[in-house]
């Protein structure tokens, strides 16, 4: 018996395990690369054993049927992960845009959350994205949400299905409109600065416009970006919010 009782706990714990460690491959901040991957092993495993007691169904699964439990909840924590990712994809996208309008495209930096070149803009949106993350709690929000994951689907239980996947399709869809939501008054402005300079250069041909231009719509850009920084945070809580609504939609439709 006291085998038996061992056996149950290992492999509740291996599945519970399972969906824990693919929600931090891709979650904001737990899931950054610049993290060693021995904190993340640990916190994988802290958050097994605080997680286990919540797990009441029995597993007691036959060979064939790991397969399906593996996958689906490494399936599982891998979509809720990406969904909560979904608002810092939009800021990079949002920060890509402004790099071409403002002329900073060629101005890479080392992401440290990636480790890799990024445009220098778009590390700054995400770098602000990050710290509002921090400040409103949202890793909070994303732990508990992994903790009620499991009154909606047993450990063991879970298998993405083609609704669930076409919801996280349809949301990362998304991810351009939001990301020009974030650029709007920044991009409007060098917008208005082009076609401004546009007529300049044809009322005066004289006029440089090329040598003055990239000045001109790089300071009206980056007064209009750090105007709109006060909005961020109401924004920025709005699209966090709906990314934990988009997890619990997945974790209904994942049956």
């Amino acid at each position: 018996m006291g085998t038996l009782d061992l056996e149950t706990m290992v492999s509740g714990a291996v599945t519970v395990g399972l969906r824990v460690s693919g929600i931090l491959v891709f979650a904001p901040f737990l899931g950054s690369s610049s993290i060693p991957p021995r904190i993340k092993g640990g916190l994988a495993l802290a958050l097994t054993l605080l997680l286990y007691p919540i797990c009441k169904r029995p597993l007691n699964f036959v060979a064939s049927g790991w397969v399906h439990v593996v996958v689906g909840e490494c399936a599982l924590g891998l979509l809720i992960g990406l969904a909560a990712n979904l608002a810092f994809e939009a800021a990079q996208i949002a920060g890509n845009i402004l790099g071409v309008q403002m002329g900073y495209s060629l101005v890479n930096l080392i992401d440290p959350q990636t480790q890799v070149e990024t445009p220098v803009l778009a590390l700054l949106h995400q770098t602000i994205a990050l710290l509002i993350f921090l400040h409103l709690n949202v890793h909070h929000w994303l732990l508990r949400a992994v903790a009620r994951s499991y009154a909606y689907l047993p450990a063991g239980s879970a298998f993405p299905t083609g609704l669930a996947c076409g919801a996280m399709l349809q949301a990362a869809g998304s991810i351009w409109l939001v990301g020009i939501q974030i650029a709007a008054p920044a991009l409007a402005a060098t917008v208005m600065a082009d076609f401004a300079l546009a007529f300049l250069g044809k009322a005066s041909p004289q006029l440089p416009v090329m040598l003055i231009g990239m000045s001109v719509k790089s300071m009206l850009g980056m007064l209009a970006l750090i105007g709109s920084l006060a909005y961020w945070p109401r924004l920025f809580e709005n699209h966090f919010s709906r990314g934990i609504e988009l997890c619990e939609r997945m974790l209904r439709l994942a049956h």
